[in-house]
C-alpha cells in the first residue's frame, strides 16, 4: 500500500464536519456517548469526539473496546447514541453467544432504548445490518467519509435507512458520480467514482503538490471509491484500488461477493480480492474464516454459490485463514492478503 498522506485541513472545512453531522444526526447536551475508536482516525476525533464537545455532550473515553464493562453501563441506559466499525457489533454479537440469555436481553434492552447506532468506517454487511436489528430493535444508520472530507454522504436520522447503502449527500455537500473519461453518471444502476465538493473538503496533502494535484479535477475531490446510486441510495463498490476486481470483460464489486458469501453457514469472515491471472486478467480470490468446529471445500462453496450469485463473481479459489488482517480501525487490510497468496 502506499504511504500515508498527511491531510490539512482548516478550521473552516473541520467547522463544516462537525455542523453538518450536528445537525443531521440531531447532536444535543442530552447525548451521552462511549468512545473507544482510535483518536487517530475521523470516526473517533470528528464524528463522536469534537462533535459531542461541540454539542456539549457527553463522551465517556476508554483505551480500547471494553466489552463487560461498556455493557453493563449499556445496561444501566447510561448512553443514547452508540458508535461503531461492524467489527464491534460483530463482536458484541459473538459475545452474547456466549452469555447468559437475561444478561443478553439486558444488553440488548438497553440499546434498544437508545436514540442512535450508527456503523461506519468499513461496508456493513447486509447480514449483520439485519442481525442487529433483530437483537435490538435498531436499525443502524451508515454513513460514508474519509478523513480529507469528514463525512459525505450518510442515510437519514429520520426516515428509511437500507441495509447496504450510505444513504444521500448530506447538507451542504455535493456528490457526483463520474465515469472512467471523468464524464457525470446521470444514469441509475451504473457504477462511478464518487467526487465531492463543500466546505467540508480539506485543503492539500502535507507537502504533496502532486498529490494534491491528481486528487482534484475541476474542483472536484476525486475520492477513489466506486458507487452506485439506486432507487435514491447510494450503495458504495469498493475502493477502486482493491474493491473493484477486473475478471473475465467485468467489473465486479468485492463487497457484493462478500457480502453473499456472509450468508453461508460456516463462513465467520471473508475478504475477496483479485489475484493476477492469465486467463482472467484477475481471478476472484477469497480469505475465508470459519466459525468454530466448521469445515469447508472448494467445490462444495462453488456449488452453494451457483443461484446466489452469477458464475462470473463466484471465486475461482478459496484460502482458509485463522484470521483476517485488520488494522487499529478493525478494517482488512487487503493489500496484506495479497502477500498470502
Amino acid at each position: 500500500t502506499n504511504k500515508p498522506k498527511g491531510v490539512v485541513s482548516t478550521h473552516k472545512t473541520i467547522k463544516a464536519q462537525i455542523t453538518t453531522l450536528i445537525d443531521a444526526w440531531e447532536w444535543s447536551e442530552n447525548d451521552v456517548i462511549p468512545l473507544f475508536l482510535p483518536l487517530h482516525h475521523i470516526h473517533g476525533i470528528i464524528n463522536i469526539l469534537s462533535c459531542g464537545l461541540w454539542a456539549g455532550a457527553t463522551v465517556h473515553l476508554f483505551s480500547k473496546f471494553d466489552i463487560p464493562r461498556i455493557t453493563e453501563q449499556v445496561t444501566s441506559g447510561t448512553y443514547n447514541v452508540f458508535m461503531a466499525v461492524p467489527t464491534i457489533y460483530v463482536k458484541l454479537i459473538q459475545y452474547f453467544d456466549s452469555t447468559d440469555p437475561a444478561t443478553v436481553r439486558a444488553i440488548c434492552d438497553g440499546f434498544a432504548e437508545m436514540r442512535l447506532n450508527i456503523s461506519g468506517s468499513a461496508a456493513c454487511p447486509v447480514k449483520l445490518f439485519k442481525q442487529w436489528q433483530d437483537l435490538t430493535g435498531q436499525v443502524l444508520l451508515e454513513r460514508y467519509g474519509m478523513t480529507e472530507i469528514g463525512m459525505g454522504i450518510s442515510n437519514p436520522y429520520h426516515g428509511e435507512r437500507r441495509a447496504g447503502c450510505v444513504g444521500q449527500a448530506l447538507p451542504g455537500v455535493e456528490v457526483q458520480l463520474f465515469d472512467e473519461y471523468d464524464s457525470p453518471i446521470t444514469e441509475e444502476a451504473l457504477a462511478g467514482e464518487i467526487r465531492i465538493k463543500g466546505e467540508n473538503v480539506f485543503l492539500e496533502y502535507w507537502d504533496n503538490p502532486k498529490a494534491t494535484s491528481e486528487s482534484f479535477k475541476d474542483g472536484w475531490f476525486c475520492t477513489g471509491d466506486v458507487a452506485v446510486w439506486e432507487d435514491g441510495f447510494y450503495r458504495i463498490m469498493g475502493r477502486s484500488s482493491v474493491d473493484i476486481i477486473k475478471s473475465g470483460g467485468y467489473k465486479l464489486s468485492a463487497l457484493e461477493i462478500e457480502g453473499v458469501l456472509l450468508t453461508h453457514d460456516d463462513i465467520a469472515e471473508v475478504a475477496v480480492i483479485g489475484v493476477p491471472d492469465d486467463t482472467w486478467g484477475e481471478a476472484v480470490t477469497a480469505f475465508i474464516g470459519l466459525k468454530p468446529g466448521a469445515s469447508l471445500e472448494y467445490e462444495d462453496l462453488k456449488t452453494w454459490c451457483e443461484g446466489r450469485m452469477s458464475s462470473y463473481k463466484i471465486p475461482k479459489h478459496i484460502k482458509l485463514v485463522d484470521a483476517l488482517p485488520r488494522n487499529a480501525m478493525g478494517k482488512v487490510t487487503k493489500p496484506a492478503l495479497k502477500e498470502l497468496v
